[in-house]
């Protein structure tokens, strides 16, 4: 697939100011030179005045057109993007032309995969770019910004090189016992091993920060009928979005929106109040308000402070979550009640007045900080796919230890230690034999 040259808009469809198109391959000029009435020297990195031609040489649109010449661009190849009007159907018609003239409809994510395979960035970085375009909070966007810059792909070959001499050493005695070349002694290759376990170990445990860069902290409010569930939602989205009634069971079902939290994602999801209901619809709401709690991030519970504490509708939560569960005394300006005392880290906020929720936003931040060193504090919050690559990694280097501590025989070792080096090598996208090769080569000078 490499051989083709691929076109594709690179901007979102609809009408704007400007669109954006792209061709990326080894025609990319002749396909231009097709569709664009182009300067007789087309300087790369320059943006050129150019009109776009259809089939019979009348022009439909004009704009400014770039070329970067391969291997100096982003995919590896030579890249030209011309920058046109917005309109939906000019956009269109220009993409119909660039495959007309020979370039073929590029694949979801086939620009930045090119990029990969032709060595301009490993997958850590791919994977980085799909993070900043989605990120939904400034910590999400600058983990993103920490991992497509190699982040995760630095610390993954700086482990590689930790094992890699370690390998060599194992194999060269292997196959080369006629060399008298020994290993290293026991202690300093436990030694190797266990760098590379602590960061492994290390990284895995940034994987739920990551889950919840990415995906946004899953923030459950919730409590009884009526005491400001939905008023505490439409004052910390700072609009109305969910109906606020003085009638009991208006919320029947979930409701979901996204904001930020000192630059933490969340995932609001307004339920149904907690009660006894001979109401069909209400109750479904109420089995899908115990769901929501069962997989919450965070729990906000909310109750009516002026009213004392029936605890009949008080939240049962699975231990895991009740350790994430945030308690808001609702409606502080009618008075609090004394059965309140009991809850001293019980937040008093008025969804009236306003007053407390900046203590809540503060309270939200330091929960969700349990689930490890947040992005300000530590640039690296790995993926669902480099947790599943790291715990492999860590759980052979284990195993390698375990093997090497009982003076197993050293194919054992070796074996242990390859499938950690292949665990590190799917994270980043490659595994170079060559480089175990080459420290054997060089460290012994075998065959000299």
């Amino acid at each position: 697939m490499l051989s083709d040259t691929i076109a594709a808009i690179s901007t979102a469809l609809g009408e704007a100011a400007i669109s954006v198109l792209r061709v990326s391959g080894p025609q990319a000029l002749q396909v231009a030179a097709q569709a664009f009435k182009l300067p007789p020297k087309l300087t790369p990195r320059m943006a050129h005045l150019v009109h776009a031609m259809d089939g019979e040489g009348n022009t439909f649109d004009h704009g400014l057109l770039l070329h970067f010449q391969g291997p100096a661009s982003y995919t590896g190849e030579d890249i030209i993007e011309f920058h046109g009007h917005g309109g939906v159907l000019v956009t269109q018609r220009l993409l119909e032309r660039l495959l007309a003239c020979g370039a073929r409809a590029a694949e979801p994510g086939e620009f930045t995969q090119r990029a990969f395979l032709n060595g301009k960035m490993d997958l850590t970085q791919a994977e980085a770019v799909m993070d900043l375009i989605h990120a939904q909070s400034t910590l999400a966007l600058r983990a993103a910004n920490e991992q497509l810059g190699g982040a995760v792909g630095r610390v993954a070959q700086a482990m590689q090189q930790e094992i890699i001499p370690v390998l060599a050493h194992i194999e060269a005695y292997i196959d080369f016992p006629e060399e008298d070349i020994s290993p290293e002694t026991g202690a300093a290759l436990l030694l190797r091993l266990d760098a590379v376990l602590g960061r492994a170990q290390k990284l895995i445990s940034t994987s739920e920060q990551g889950r919840i860069l990415r995906h946004g902290a899953r923030t459950v409010i919730s409590g009884e009928p009526n005491v400001g569930k939905s008023s505490l939602l439409n004052l910390l989205l700072g609009f109305e979005r969910a109906i606020v009634s003085p009638m009991a069971g208006t919320t029947r079902d979930t409701i979901e929106e996204i904001i930020q939290v000192h630059g933490i994602p969340l995932r609001l999801v307004d339920t149904a109040g907690l009660r006894e209901s001979t109401d069909d619809i209400e109750r479904v709401g109420i089995q899908r308000t115990e769901r929501e709690l069962e997989r919450a991030d965070l729990v906000i519970e909310v109750v009516d402070a002026s009213q004392p504490p029936s605890g009949v509708h008080r939240l049962s939560l699975p231990p895991a979550v009740a350790s994430r569960r945030i308690l808001v005394l609702n409606k502080p300006e009618l008075g609090i009640h004394p059965g309140w005392s009991s809850e001293p880290a019980a937040i008093p906020l008025s969804c009236v007045t306003e007053s407390g929720i900046e203590q809540l936003r503060d309270a939200i931040r330091a929960v969700i900080a349990t689930a490890g060193p947040l992005a300000a504090d530590h640039p690296i919050a790995i993926n669902a796919r480099h947790k599943a690559a790291f715990e492999r990694c860590a759980a052979r280097i284990t195993a390698a230890r375990a093997a090497l501590q009982s003076a197993e025989a050293p194919e054992f070792i070796a074996l242990e230690i390859r499938e950690a080096l292949q665990a590190l090598g799917d994270v980043i996208g490659q595994v170079d034999v060559e480089q175990i090769l080459d420290v054997i080569f060089s460290t012994f000078c075998i065959g000299k």
